[in-house]
This record gives C-alpha cells, sequence and structure tokens, in this order.
C-alpha cells in the first residue's frame, strides 16, 4: 500500500538550548548579583534561548525564582534578594551529578520531585565566594554542564587577591606592595601580625587600603589613613574574610580594560577610566552600585597608552588560564607605569557596569555580548582542556 498520499507527521522544531541563570548566593554580594542577573534576564534572547532562572539564597538554598527582571534591581538604595524571589519557601532545585544526565529536579518537603528539564548551559552570574570562586564551577564540572566564564582553578585564582598577585609576578606583570595577614597567623600572634601592618606602613607611607583577600565589590574594603583607624579596619575586612589583604596606596589613575573571548582568542575592548568619586573617599560599594558614579569610556589615554594596557589585560587573562570574560583593572601611575590591581572573572554585569560599557564602546552591544558568552559556553566541553 503506497504511503504517498497519506497525511504526514511534521517535523518537531529542533529544541532551543535552555541557559540557566545561577545568581544570588552565600556571599556578601548576594544582592550584587541578583541586580546582574536580572540584567543578562532580560537581554537574552528569548526565541533563541529558554531560560531557566535559579536563585542560591543567602543560607545555601537553591530556589527556583520568578523570571522577573524588574524585580531585580536597586530600589529606595535596597538591594534585592533571592528570598524575595523564590517561587516557594521551602522547594529546593538540585542539579544533576551524573554527566550523562542533564535534567534539573525541583522538590518540596512532602510532595513528588518535579522534572524540570534538562539545561545545556549555566550562565552563573554569582559574586564572590561560593560561586565566583570555583566552587559552583568544580560541582558544573562535576555534573559536566557547560557554563559561561573560567574553569576552577582561575575562578579561584581570580577571587583570592594573594594568589593572583603572586601569578601575575611570576609572569611578570606588575603589582603594587601588598602584605597578607593569613587567619592563622591573627590567631598565633595577633600582636606580631598588627605590628608586620605598622612597619609595612612604615615602609610604604599611609594611607593604606585594609581589604578581604576574597571578597569584591568593594565591600569590607577601608582607606586607613593613619595608625588610629587600622584595628577597625581590620574587623571589617576579617567580617567577610579571616584572610586580609594589606595594600600601600598607589597614585595614579585607575583604569580597566575588558577582555571577551573570540573565536580567534581573547580580545581587549577599549579601557576605561575611573575618576575619583566626589562624594567618597574612594571607588567603594556606594560609588559603585548606589551612586553610580559614572567611568570615563574610552579613558583618555594615548594610542601608545590604550595599545599598552590592552596588551596587559590580554596578559591577565592568559596568565591565570581565564575563559569567556575577565575585567582586568590597573593603575596608570604618576611615572606613566601600568599596575595590575586585580582581576574579575566575573564582573558587575549590568548594563550601567563598566565592563559591558567598556564593550558597547567597542562595537559589542549588551545582548551581544550575553549571546556570545552563552554560545562561547555551548561550545567548550567542561574537563580537561
Amino acid at each position: 500500500m503506497s504511503t504517498e498520499n497519506l497525511p504526514q507527521s511534521p517535523e518537531q522544531p529542533p529544541r532551543k538550548p535552555r541557559v540557566a541563570v545561577v545568581f544570588g548566593g552565600r556571599s556578601s554580594e548576594h544582592g550584587i548579583s541578583v541586580v546582574t542577573a536580572g540584567a543578562v534576564l532580560k537581554a537574552i534572547d528569548r526565541t533563541k534561548y529558554d531560560v531557566l532562572p535559579i536563585g542560591i539564597t543567602q543560607d545555601g538554598r537553591w530556589a527556583l525564582t520568578a523570571d522577573a527582571p524588574e524585580r531585580m534591581a536597586i530600589i529606595d538604595r535596597r538591594q534585592p534578594s533571592v528570598d524575595l524571589l523564590a517561587e516557594s519557601d521551602e522547594g529546593g532545585v538540585v542539579l544533576p551529578v551524573d554527566p550523562s544526565n542533564r535534567e534539573v529536579v525541583y522538590s518540596e518537603p512532602g510532595s513528588v520531585p518535579k522534572a524540570l528539564g534538562e539545561v545545556d548551559v549555566v550562565f552563573p552570574v554569582l559574586h564572590g565566594p561560593y560561586g565566583e570562586d570555583g566552587t559552583l564551577q568544580g560541582l558544573l564540572e562535576l555534573s559536566g554542564v557547560p557554563y559561561v566564564g573560567s574553569g576552577v582553578l582561575a575562578s579561584a585564582v581570580g577571587q583570592d587577591k594573594d594568589y593572583m598577585k603572586r601569578v601575575f609576578t611570576s609572569f611578570g606583570l606588575k603589582v603594587g606592595p601588598y602584605l597578607v595577614i593569613r587567619p592563622r597567623e591573627w590567631q598565633q600572634d595577633e600582636q606580631g601580625a598588627r605590628k608586620r601592618i605598622v612597619d609595612f606602613a612604615g615602609e610604604h607611607g599611609w594611607p593604606l587600603f585594609v581589604k578581604p583577600a576574597r571578597a569584591g565589590s568593594s565591600i569590607g574594603i577601608t582607606k586607613v589613613d593613619d595608625l588610629s583607624g587600622l584595628d577597625e579596619a581590620i574587623a571589617e575586612a576579617q567580617r567577610h574574610d579571616p584572610k586580609i589583604l594589606v595594600e600601600a596606596a598607589l597614585r595614579g589613575r585607575e583604569i580597566e580594560c575588558g577582555v571577551l573571548e573570540f573565536e580567534d582568542g581573547p580580545r581587549a575592548s577599549v579601557p576605561a577610566e575611573i575618576p575619583p568619586p566626589d562624594a567618597h573617599a574612594y571607588y567603594d560599594f556606594e560609588a559603585k552600585y548606589i551612586d553610580s558614579t559614572p567611568g570615563i569610556v574610552p579613558a583618555p589615554l594615548t594610542p601608545e597608552e590604550t595599545a599598552e594596557v590592552q596588551r596587559l589585560a590580554v596578559d591577565a587573562f592568559e596568565a591565570a588560564s581565564c575563559e569567556g570574560l575577565v575585567r582586568a583593572d590597573f593603575f596608570l601611575t604618576e611615572d606613566g607605569e601600568f599596575v595590575i590591581n586585580e582581576i574579575n572573572t566575573m564582573p558587575g554585569f549590568t548594563p550601567i557596569s563598566m565592563y559591558p560599557q567598556m564593550w558597547q564602546a567597542s562595537g559589542v552591544s549588551y545582548p551581544e555580548l550575553v549571546d556570545r558568552l552563552i554560545q562561547a559556553a555551548l561550545h567548550r566541553s567542561t574537563g580537561l582542556r
């Protein structure tokens, strides 16, 4: 019997890649991560991707959240939180730990677990410990799920400013004078550790910057002008991280540069300059996110200075074995030398953040930037590479 005239079953359209945007987290940068997630969710092309928002509460619960970017903004100087977005106070999302199975499951106490479908790629927009520092990246490697951004080692190096500076120095990048006080040193000889800091100030002068070694968004950082403010600054840094970093103040201009991985390798954006904020002692959390102190894009540099900072930004990306994206922060000292301060493997990613602004000025729009990062992750395998 001929089947020529029978109705044909229409072919099923190919499934769109599913992107899990993971945000929030247990660090002190929880709120900024939620803001970043709102911007990313708004920018993702829904005709091209299915999206699954997953928020991590400050106590570590993985929650299914509303896909509501408009609720993920700083309003009246108050930061958003995953708890306010979670669809349940008790339900939890579980990622697979079997590389052969990418199905995400949602469960609530007393209910049958519900399959949410497979995830093809994770876009982790967490900032700080328990997310940006290689911990989440390690989980995703075990699960065999591709993800946006750097791997375990680069993420850990990018989070720990002590080892970051050691890596940069070993690759010939210049860093400023600094001192590290580890928790055991502080616990065993607090007086001796404090004396090391005072001696460091005697060698390099005041002011000093005292900061958590493994935090970002300028949280926990204090500019210390003299000995009287030192103990309070140490206590504030230790509130965020038992390991603290003490840096000498560098006289110069703050210059930032974005790095994005293209098919032919990493490229640098036009650089930006962060001018001294009028209402703040330095470019702190309030200046960045609450008062939104604007940067200058592109930075007013000579062509030679621009080329040099772009080269150094890519060198820093390569030195730490980064992938996907990085924002590299420098000081241009009064004698014309670029000194690298740090890199961020998942920089602030709101439309007003410096990283997207630098790429916008370089010809890559915010939606295109998000799409390029997702596509790069989809084409990159997990595991050793």
